[in-house]
């Protein structure tokens, strides 16, 4: 029997040599760092904590949460995502774990860094997202953490900062030093630069005379600034209100919409004068036109003097009562007769719009008016009465005379011509009530009429036009009816 001869084969040739050589192959494949470099990776892990990243070397990478962003309390998934190439910093090559420590916000800011620097020198402009709202000012994400004080943000003062929150900004870099970490900006600084030449421009365009809109931007002491569209104006607190007022806050607030005339344009020195009173209606036109002679007017006593009293009977409107016309009987001062702050009807006897004087009788709005009486003239106490050229009544629109009907289709024309009516019989029946009391007094007192006779009289006739027209007559008593 032959012996078979068993020979082993060879699987493989050993082309590395010893298990050091082996080892050494290995170490060659896998790369080498230090502290403080710049290395790329791959994400490959994301925790709560931390984030792993696969740099090539023995270990993966770890970036701990707060390293990855220059936002605080940031969570790792809003940041990076499995597979994302990610540029890291080396922090530590190996800690007390064995563990290769990365930071990918120091990476950012070693890149950032350089290139904030390059615009700073070449007074550039930078672009960043509002991170957070500190006080006093802004964190703007520029690469790095870069400060926007308040008093920089605006060209005014800006008290809210929280609507800056997530909103993409430019400014130009004020301060810069690397060794404090400390990066300062100003939009303030670009917006003047950016508006300087439509400043000049609308500046320019601006004519006294023109009426233009804007917002009040602040409140001084003496008026309020009106911002224009870029260009601010000065409205000084006389020409806030055609009435007298003690601050500019007792007819406007920041931020209201204002319609205002252009006083005057001082190019030099870019001072823009502005009114609001000049786009509103006198108030002494507007008590000319809607009141008449002869009418009773509602008013409140302000001031006693020497000669008389004088009466407020419309906001900013106040006339005069000489003495002579505050009673029928004999008076020696006006405080007999009236006191400050006594609300009294008194009549109209002469308007001056010139001279802006009102003169006003409480003597004839308290004659002829009968406190037992039930006929009134609505045209007497304020409500809206017109004629037309041949001095005939102008009825109300949607009122058909002949029918002595309102019109269908007509109701808010009747509604208002019935408020109007209510109010006027309202202002007649405090006014017979104030001569009611006048009569009372003068009972009360029989010395005093040996000076003259009572304030009423029931033979007086009334003096205005208005009282007499017999056609108003009629339609108040079938509007009356209606």
């Amino acid at each position: 029997m032959t012996n078979a001869t068993t020979t082993s084969k060879q699987v493989a040739v050993n082309d590395i040599g010893s298990a050091d050589d082996f080892l050494a192959a290995v170490e060659l494949t896998i790369k080498s760092f230090n502290d403080g470099d710049l290395i790329e990776g791959t994400v490959v892990k994301i925790d709560r904590d931390e984030v792993l990243l696969d740099v090539g070397f023995k270990t993966e990478g770890v970036i701990p949460s707060r390293e990855l962003s220059i936002k605080h309390d940031v969570d790792p998934d809003e940041v990076v995502q499995v597979g994302d190439s990610v540029e890291a910093l080396v922090l530590q090559k190996e800690d007390k774990e064995g563990r290769l420590i990365l930071s990918k916000k120091r990476a950012q800011y070693e890149r950032a860094w350089g290139d904030v620097e390059k615009i700073k020198e070449n007074e550039g402009v930078v672009t960043g997202t509002v991170i957070e709202v500190v006080k006093g000012g802004l964190i703007v994400d520029i690469g790095l953490r870069g400060f926007l004080p308040a008093s920089l943000i605006e060209l005014r003062r800006v008290r809210d900062l929280t609507p800056y929150l997530g909103q993409e900004i430019e400014a130009k870099i004020l301060e810069l030093d690397k060794n404090r970490n400390n990066v300062v900006l100003s939009r303030r600084a670009l917006l003047e630069e950016t508006q300087s030449a439509t400043r000049s421009s609308f500046l320019a365009e601006l004519k006294p005379g023109q009426v233009r809109k804007g917002v009040i931007s602040s409140i001084v002491n003496f008026g309020a600034f009106v911002d224009l569209g870029g260009v601010d104006g000065l409205v000084h607190v006389s020409e806030l209100s055609w009435k007298h007022i003690e601050h500019a806050s007792d007819v406007v607030e920041v931020g209201q919409e204002v319609t205002v005339e252009v006083l005057s344009v001082e190019l030099d020195r870019e001072r823009v004068s502005l009114s609001l009173k000049a786009t509103q209606e006198d108030p002494w036109q507007v008590f000319a036109r809607t009141h008449a002679i002869g009418q009773i007017a509602p008013g409140v006593v302000t001031k006693l003097v020497p000669f008389g009293a004088f009466v407020r009977v419309a906001d900013g409107i106040e006339g005069l009562v000489h003495i002579s016309e505050l009673s029928g009987q004999h008076v020696e001062l006006a405080e007999q007769v009236v006191s400050a702050g006594q609300e009294v009807f008194v009549k109209i006897i002469d308007i001056d719009l010139d001279r802006r004087r009102i003169s006003l009788s409480l003597k004839q709005a308290n004659d002829g008016v009968d406190p037992e009486g039930t006929e009134f003239d609505p045209a007497l106490y304020g409500m809206t009465t017109e004629y037309d050229e041949n001095g005939e009544y102008k009825y109300p629109e949607g009122f058909d005379p002949e029918t002595q009907e309102w019109k269908e289709g007509f109701e808010t024309q009747r509604e208002k011509w019935e408020l109007e009516y209510a109010a006027a019989q309202e202002r007649w029946e405090a006014h017979k009530k104030q001569v009611a009391t006048s009569l009372t007094e003068v009972i009360a007192a029989p010395a005093v009429s040996e000076a003259g006779g009572s304030s009423f009289s029931s033979d007086s006739a009334s003096s205005g036009a208005l009282a007499d027209d017999a056609a108003l007559a009629a339609l108040k008593a079938q509007l009356e009816g209606n």
